[in-house]
């Protein structure tokens, strides 16, 4: 029986989505093989990983700017396997695991985790190490640099970044990003009723301070309204506020994305990796209202590039955007839809499974 290991870290929910993903879509395609999704970053550093984490979840949200210096440092980088020499604690539990678990696959979505076990197993392996990138287009060293034996990327234009990089052809798969498989079961067409109403989807994971005055802004318009609020039911109470009488369902954490981003006509959202492929996946145009400086500018550039739909960075903007795509007969989002069809893989999980089952 084949085993595959799953590492992610949460530290962006573009790693921890990616890895879902894998699982579920081998799940699927071959239910008796062992899968284990291991996160050994809380394992490993306790108390001290979730400061970490909460720092630069906060740092990312609320001053996106600022990571750029960190992105741009970790991008200049040349001695990762040096740096990660020093992560002792860290590669002792993934020996561990290792050790126990036997893998014929491991698969990471989180980019140290390859320079770990290439120090741990060198370069005579029993099994395969598979690195899967959650970026897009702006693709960091860390990525590209580490000693997997496969990159499996989201799109043509990432490829083409790790190749120029020096990753040698053969080795770079593009299957699409691993979003859950859930998306291939949802129909995708979008054609607007004649009177009825467009259907937008406002994900707040970012600029939670203005969202309540955009969502009454939006209710200005002649479209049917749905916001997600996560797990911050303060920000739910005061989305209910600025909605007053007027209709809009609200969510908080709901697993119901899938059919969600395949229901509506727009996504609202920040342009994090898994927000983005998701988005993709579903083939939903988007109008990006946060981006986080060097790592998620490549997902911004994916959707501007391809005419999958546009940023828009005030809640001014956000509002004028929403009111033009669907002017003059929905025009604007009649070539959005179309454009972000082109780029769509919703079997991009099973995809990923059928591969990983093959090495």
């Amino acid at each position: 029986m084949k085993r595959i290991l799953i590492l992610t870290a949460g530290f962006g929910e573009g790693h921890n989505s990616a890895a879902r993903g894998v699982r579920a879509g081998l799940a699927r395609i071959a239910p008796k093989v062992e899968v284990e999704l291991r996160d050994l970053f809380p394992e490993t550093f306790g108390v001290f990983n979730e400061v970490v984490r909460h720092a630069y979840l906060t740092l990312i949200n609320r001053w996106p700017r600022s990571w750029r210096y960190v992105y741009d440092w970790l991008d200049r980088k040349k001695d990762f396997e040096q740096s990660f020499q020093k992560f002792r604690g860290l590669k002792k539990n993934l020996g561990r695991l290792l050790d126990r678990f036997q893998p014929d696959v491991v698969v990471s979505t989180f980019p140290p985790y390859p320079y770990l076990l290439h120090q741990i197993l060198g370069n005579d392996r029993p099994g395969k190490s598979v690195a899967i990138v959650t970026d897009s287009i702006t693709v960091n060293a860390i990525w590209y640099h580490a000693p997997a034996d496969y990159f499996l990327v989201a799109n043509e234009q990432s490829a083409a970044v790790v190749r120029e990089k020096g990753v040698t052809p053969e080795k770079i798969k593009v299957f699409g990003f691993p979003v859950s498989p859930r998306f291939a079961d949802f129909g995708k067409d979008r054609q607007l009723p004649d009177g009825a109403a467009p259907r937008v989807l406002y994900v707040i994971n970012a600029g939670t301070s203005r969202a309540p005055d955009l969502v009454r802004r939006l209710l200005e318009l002649n479209i049917q309204l749905t916001v997600t609020v996560g797990r911050n039911d303060k920000l739910g109470r005061a989305i209910e506020a600025a909605a007053k009488s007027r209709k809009v369902d609200i969510y908080g954490w709901t697993d119901e994305m899938p059919r969600l981003l395949c229901q509506n006509h727009v996504l609202i959202g920040k342009a994090g990796g898994a927000t983005v492929q998701e988005t993709i996946a579903a083939a939903c145009p988007m109008i990006i209202n946060h981006v986080v400086s060097g790592q998620e500018e490549g997902n911004a550039q994916l959707i501007v590039e391809t005419k999958s739909g546009t940023i828009a960075l005030s809640n001014n903007q956000v509002f004028s955007q929403v009111q033009s795509a669907f002017a003059n007969g929905a025009r604007q989002w009649r070539e959005w839809s179309a454009n972000i069809s082109m780029l769509s893989r919703p079997r991009a999980s099973l995809d990923i499974a059928e591969f990983l089952l093959s090495l």
